[in-house]
């Protein structure tokens, strides 16, 4: 496997942030549902994944710059030294058991380290690999952000997760799933981490825990007020837009936005009044509003117009 920093296209250096938003930007480059048909780009999604397992985790990414694990996030086996090396080091070295040396102890010392050290071997029984944490990462859609859903998706690798969203999950979170990941040697399993991006919506923006929304009314109903309907991400409701609202006017509709948590509390919407010019406007209108400004001169751009 290549290097995860190459593969990522970051420096040695860089920080994690950088390396997050290296991530999320090839992820959605090579995603395999944006990319059918193209096994190349689900290879290359694959590879992105599995560096960022490594170099997206700051613990595992310190080990692996320390050479203790690998590109796979595999331990790296010591380097072990045997007799052979140490007697071309130095040809003058004397082996042999406990009361066998020429009498100034310096064999007797050598044995007892090189015994301990294939004692311990013996103990350890063998190399073993830990759980291994895998990542990943999922669109999700604006409202399924706000409102929670559950997905069953299966993920490049083959893998098949049953994902709750929770509601009010916001762009970049990243949710643990627990015993998700691939086993270790003790049969174990790691967890699985998804990093979250939420496509835009037509007509709601995010801002905090509070849903932005734009409304059009016409030049009558900014005049003389109505009561129109108003999406929101329950569905439709009907807002009473107040006699001579200004363009650029807020309305709130308060516990209509994104749920605070645990608390079962909401944000609100902001509603922005848009007013509308009349179309397919006539000469009689024309001629009305020339008459009405004579008696009532207006000024847009002036001190006072706002």
């Amino acid at each position: 496997m290549a290097d995860p920093y190459e593969v990522l296209g970051v420096e040695r250096d860089a920080s994690q942030d950088d390396i997050r938003k290296a991530y999320r930007k090839a992820a959605k480059e090579t995603h395999p549902d944006l990319n059918p048909g193209k096994p190349e780009a689900e290879e290359r999604f694959k590879k992105i994944n599995a560096a960022y397992d490594i170099i997206g985790d700051a613990d595992k990414r310190k080990r692996y710059d320390a050479g203790e694990i690998d590109e796979t996030g595999a331990e790296r086996q010591p380097e072990r030294h045997f007799y052979r090396e140490y007697a071309e080091a130095d040809p003058t070295m004397r082996y042999g058991r406990r009361g066998q040396s020429g009498g100034d102890g310096q064999a007797d010392f050598d044995y007892d380290i090189f015994a301990d050290l294939f004692r311990g071997r013996g103990e350890r029984g063998g190399f073993r690999m830990p759980p291994q944490d895998v990542r990943y990462a999922l669109e999700v859609d604006f409202l399924d952000a706000v409102k929670g859903a559950r997905k069953v998706v299966s993920m490049p690798d083959g893998k098949t997760l049953d994902i709750a969203i929770p509601p009010g999950i916001s762009e970049g979170q990243v949710l643990r799933l627990k015993g998700q990941g691939l086993p270790g040697s003790d049969g174990k399993p790691g967890d699985a981490y998804v990093e979250i991006s939420v496509r835009p919506h037509a007509i709601f923006k995010r801002e905090g825990l509070d849903i932005l929304s734009t409304l059009p009314v016409s030049l009558g109903e900014a005049l003389n007020g109505a009561s129109v309907r108003a999406e929101t991400v329950d569905g439709p409701v009907d807002l009473t837009v107040p006699k001579g609202v200004k363009e650029g006017a807020k309305l709130r509709l308060r516990g209509k936005g994104v749920p605070r948590g645990k608390d079962g509390g909401r944000g609100d919407q902001l509603v922005t009044i848009h007013i509308v010019p009349p179309q397919g406007a006539d000469d009689a209108l024309a001629q009305f509003m020339a008459e009405w400004e004579k008696a009532h001169p207006q000024n847009p751009r002036g001190r006072d117009a706002a």
